[in-house]
């Protein structure tokens, strides 16, 4: 401590202090633990019997789920949760029942990793994590109601996680009600002759495993042999979500390959028009629903079929969405990893295959292994970048184009993607620049069916590129029975769609870009499956009551990884070396008996989890249902204006546009058409909050050292003698840059903190942390603390007076203010509003009680430990916390008087103080009777005044 402030605070024993900030926020936080100070009644509980309280308004408040890292909070993490807890204070202060806690998605990767280096338990040190950030966040006085937190890997959470799978898995999607229902309503279908089986056959001639490959195709949650993203590096397979733009793993940065392996799925991609369409009803950022719209991908086009010659029964199906240049499809292409080729690819190459289709290989099935191998290697990302080389093989198969009966011949290359359409495309080299960019590569044909509007003429071989036009004629599209000549494009479409239906070789459609989610991940730490495989390898769900399904414990916690960059290797889970796990007898009380059985030994992803958290929430301790009715309608159910239901706020980062919330938004559908929940949406507002960043100081080297130690100098940076240099970036523990809450809730006190996050600028825009601006907001408090508190006594120094008017005007225009941006999650503002009202009371001799009070009730969402402090030393008993927010008075609100400008000529030529409520003719007197105006006008005749009453009047002289 200096001498200065030593001096300072032997002067002034109860100024506001760091000292005293932590006694008094001490104080209160245990207040608040002891009595329930944030406990959010239920309707079926804690309300029942209570009509009154029940028909009070509600708010529910979320922040997305924060993962209990090992390093602890830096003071980047809690902005998200501090913007939440003033939002959730202020709805409490306007007499709302408010719902805001904080639980922990605790399975994944990180400590799994940690196990697999230590040793550890994952869960051990998990609970570790959580309890230090249960700390922090405590520290900072975030009002939480503690009752309802929990963390994902907590059985009595799980369980339910678990039996919302079983109700996944036992539904299918029903395309004619547009609703989930139960997988023994298609059974009855089956049952009864009213669907028909695969083969024909009826239902009761199907054995078991053929029912049970029967019901796969059509349940929400299903097991498939399909290409999945097989990361060596990690052992495990990924979604496509998880995979980053340059083909690596989100979490490692481990090459990602493609690879057919068995694996849980889940049908999200029968929601799809669902999950479009109920955007619009939602309260999002347009750019998350773009975000959200892109990845669905909907599009209009046809189905195709194209037979392949010499296999009878073997036809390849594309979708397009321009059907109308079906004449111009000179050759096909397939996805390497296409369940086709196999079956096509003939022994030999066919007579006149030309050299640059073969790759150099002796036969077809060498040519397509090889390439296989060459594609594997590269990311979807990569295969769809705009290469000025490309690359592909010949199958040595041909398909017939069915609009010509031409012999095109099939490819197959690494710009088609099994991960979009059908993994087959029709290619119209004239008019698509990659397909034109392939056939000349390739020397394959290239045929103009689309009649260029610029002077390039319609022979391809002079063209530089593709034409690609939706406003343009269709030309050389005549064939036996059909012909495009002389049509538009939209015109086009509908003929040969028309023509492909009436011969039941294509159809109209529409197709996604959205895949089904990946749902298996060969790791330890995650839900176990509630699964069980008979001897014949049918799937079996567990009874409700063998849930939960706990982890076994294991020797070794990790998967077996493999050289990263080989992708010719198979996952192998950890649970799948506990055989006295994995293998058991269970009687499943299907009237079987006891019958030996094997568990599924992979493990959910640790987005399960979070898909469905916010309805514990709401009834976090319910042993023998997921939640109960009227909770959730309370709480989450439609009303006026969110018709779909869901969270009121629901704040997190922009970058859980597409896991977290498209997987959440399926689970709740799934959940609504079953009947468990009122609301078809999980969030109806969501708001994304910026980031805090921090300043990365690197030496010559390029490596970052401790920017608390670097000092500013004439302009540069100098960390231990050596010039370096600095960029604004993310703050972490690895770039040294880190500054924690602690840290700063030690110097100056939480409230502080608190005041500084929500003040460095909007919510929803990234902003520098700058530790030598935090005093800022340190000395309103202390500014505040004064007008409250004589600093030498520490008595109270309020007079029971009323307020001079300037001070009720300043008073009540803060209440406002603070209001509207309380409202709008404007804090920033809210906080200037607030330290001017403190400004204006700082110069005021004796504070009126009642203008301290209306301070300290403003300030209280944002400097809770403080406000609580100073309302009870001016004499009150209750918490702050639910006392009422000020409403402003509306004749103190508006301005006495207002500047109204008068123009002559279109110059100023004179200024007048009005009443905001004046008349316009009444302004137009006073503006004519103005000396000045008089002066200016110097007897000239008035031609027109234009009066735009109270703050402009603008008159023309004849």
């Amino acid at each position: 401590m200096s001498e200065t402030n030593a001096a300072a605070e032997v002067a002034a024993p109860h100024r506001y202090t760091a000292a005293l900030a932590a006694d008094i926020e001490a104080r209160w936080q245990d207040f608040w633990d002891a009595h329930g100070t944030y406990e959010a009644p239920n309707p079926s509980g804690d309300l029942a019997g209570d009509p009154e309280a029940v028909a009070r308004p509600k708010t529910f408040v979320m922040d997305m789920f924060p993962y209990p890292s090992g390093a602890g909070l830096h003071v980047g993490h809690p902005l998200g949760y501090i913007a939440t807890d003033v939002f959730a204070r202020y709805h409490r202060m306007t007499g709302h029942n408010v719902l805001h806690t904080l639980g922990f998605d605790a399975f994944g990767l990180p400590a799994e990793q940690y196990a697999v280096q230590t040793g550890t338990h994952p869960r051990a040190s998990t609970e570790a994590n959580i309890e230090n950030m249960r700390r922090q966040l405590r520290r900072l006085g975030l009002g939480h109601d503690k009752r309802r937190s929990f963390a994902t890997i907590d059985p009595d959470y799980y369980k339910w996680t678990q039996w919302i799978f079983l109700q996944i898995f036992n539904s299918w999607y029903d395309p004619e009600a547009r609703a989930a229902r139960p997988i023994d309503t298609l059974v009855q279908q089956f049952a009864s002759d009213e669907r028909t089986t695969p083969d024909g056959r009826p239902w009761a001639e199907l054995t078991e495993p053929e029912r049970a490959d029967t019901l796969g195709r059509y349940r929400l949650a299903y097991a498939s042999d399909a290409p999945v993203n097989w990361c060596p590096g990690l052992g495990t397979v990924l979604a496509n979500e998880e995979v980053t733009a340059d083909g690596r793993s989100e979490r490692g940065n481990f090459p990602v390959f493609k690879a057919k392996l068995r694996q849980w799925n889940m049908r999200i991609t029968a929601y799809a028009d669902r999950l479009l369409d109920d955007l619009d009803e939602l309260d999002w950022p347009e750019a998350i629903k773009l975000q959200q719209r892109n990845w669905i991908g909907r599009s209009e086009g046809a189905r195709v079929d194209f037979p392949v010659a010499e296999h009878p029964d073997a036809k390849i199906t594309i979708f397009t969405t321009r059907q109308d240049t079906l004449f111009g499809a000179t050759y096909m292409v397939l996805a390497p990893e296409h369940g086709l080729v196999d079956e096509i690819v003939p022994d030999a190459w066919p007579e006149g295959t030309h050299d640059v289709w073969t790759g150099g290989h002796a036969t077809p099935a060498q040519a397509v292994d090889a390439y296989r191998k060459q594609a594997a290697a590269k990311s979807d990302v990569e295969r769809q970048a705009e290469a000025k080389v490309k690359t592909g093989v010949f199958t040595g198969a041909y398909a017939v184009n069915p609009v010509s009966g031409e012999r095109v011949p099939v490819f197959i290359a690494d710009y088609v993607l099994m991960g979009y359409g059908t993994g087959a495309i029709m290619a119209v080299p004239a008019h698509d620049s990659r397909d034109f960019a392939f056939a000349r590569a390739f020397e394959l044909p290239v045929r103009c069916v689309v009649e260029p509007s610029d002077d390039r003429g319609t022979d391809p071989a002079t063209w530089d590129d593709a034409f690609v036009s939706y406003d343009a004629k269709i030309v050389n599209s005549t064939g036996d029975s059909v012909s495009l000549d002389g049509l538009g494009v939209v015109e086009a479409k509908a003929r040969i769609t028309e023509w492909l239906e009436s011969r039941s070789i294509g159809e109209g459609t529409v197709n996604y870009r959205l895949r089904d989610w990946l749902f298996s991940r060969q790791r330890y730490w995650g839900e176990p499956f509630p699964i069980v495989y008979d001897e014949e390898g049918v799937a079996h769900p567990l009874p409700e009551s063998m849930l939960p399904l706990e982890l076994p414990e294991v020797e070794d916690y990790s998967p077996r990884t493999f050289d990263p960059d080989d992708s010719a290797t198979s996952p192998e889970t950890p649970l799948s070396r506990n055989e006295e796990w994995v293998n058991v007898v269970l009687d499943l009380g299907d009237g079987r008996g006891p019958r030996p059985f094997r568990r599924e030994t992979n493990t959910m992803p640790n987005w399960a989890g979070s898909c469905w958290y916010e309805l514990r929430y709401l009834d976090p301790h319910n042993s023998e249902r997921l939640v109960d009715p009227e909770a959730e309608r309370y709480w989450m159910g439609p009303r006026e204006g969110r018709p779909h239901g869901g969270v009121d706020l629901y704040v997190g980062g922009s970058e859980h546009a597409v896991l977290h919330l498209l997987y959440a938004r399926f689970w709740s559908k799934v959940l609504f058409d079953l009947g468990y929940v009122s609301s078809v949406e999980p969030f109806h507002k969501l708001y994304n909050q910026g980031m805090i960043q921090a300043y990365v100081y690197r030496d010559g080297r390029g490596i970052a050292v401790q920017a608390a130690e670097v000092e500013e100098r004439d302009g540069a940076y100098w960390y231990q003698g050596e010039r370096v240099t600095r960029l604004l970036g993310k703050m972490g523990k690895s770039l040294k840059n880190a500054v924690t809450p602690d840290e700063i809730c030690a110097e100056y006190g939480a409230d502080t903190l608190r005041l500084y996050e929500m003040a460095m600028g909007p919510l929803d825009v990234s902003r520098p942390w700058d530790t030598r601006a935090v005093v800022g907001q340190y000395r309103l408090l202390q500014r505040l603390w004064r007008n409250v508190v004589d600093e030498g006594t520490g008595e109270v120094s309020v007079v029971d007076t009323e307020p001079d008017e300037a001070t009720l005007r300043a008073l009540h225009k803060a209440i406002d203010g603070v209001r509207q941006d309380m409202e709008g999650l404007r804090f920033n503002t809210a906080i200037a509003k607030i330290t001017e009202l403190n400004n204006h009371v700082t110069k005021v001799r004796e504070v009126p009680r009642s203008v301290a009070e209306g301070l300290v009730l403003l300030i209280a969402p944002l400097a809770p430990h403080v406000a609580e402090e100073l309302w009870r030393r001016l004499g009150h008993s209750g918490s702050v916390v639910h006392e009422p927010f000020p409403v402003a008075d509306p004749e103190y609100v508006v301005d006495e008087t207002v500047t109204c400008v008068v123009q002559v000529k279109g110059k100023v030529k004179a200024r007048l103080e009005v009443a905001p409520s004046v008349s316009d003719e009444e302004l137009e007197a006073l503006a004519l009777g103005d000396p000045a105006v008089v002066a200016a006008l110097n007897g000239a005749g008035i031609r027109k005044v234009i009066v735009r009453a109270p703050k402009l009047v603008n008159i023309v002289p004849a």
